[in-house]
């Protein structure tokens, strides 16, 4: 789910962006390193947050990115979430279930 046409990142153009950024800089390479370590062992302790425009249907990582890029090289095909609509009224966690079929797929 975590790619360019799918789940797409907030802060950086491309999901390739975040991951050369986190290279260069000691303080995200040493998270990254952080997490590519805890992960197998122990989960995603902090849910991914995402955000889906109402507005594009366009679904982004809104908090998490590092976790996001730590799972996609780990490929892991699931992972712990929480998410909300991007709303001309507001914003707020949804309870119901998450709507894949914005991503192409059918849930889980």
């Amino acid at each position: 789910m975590l790619r360019d046409g799918a789940i797409r990142p907030t802060e950086y153009t491309r999901w390739a962006d975040a991951r050369a950024r986190f290279a260069r800089r000691q303080q995200d390479a040493a998270l990254m390193d952080s997490l590519m370590a805890s992960i197998p062992r122990e989960g995603l302790k902090v849910p991914i947050v995402l955000g889906i425009s109402d507005r594009y249907s366009d679904v982004y990582v809104a908090d998490g990115h590092h976790r996001a890029v730590a799972l996609m090289t780990l490929r892991a095909p699931r992972f712990p979430f929480h998410w909300y609509w991007i709303r001309s009224v507001g914003v707020h966690i949804e309870r119901r279930p998450f709507p894949y079929e914005l991503l192409g797929l059918e849930a889980p």
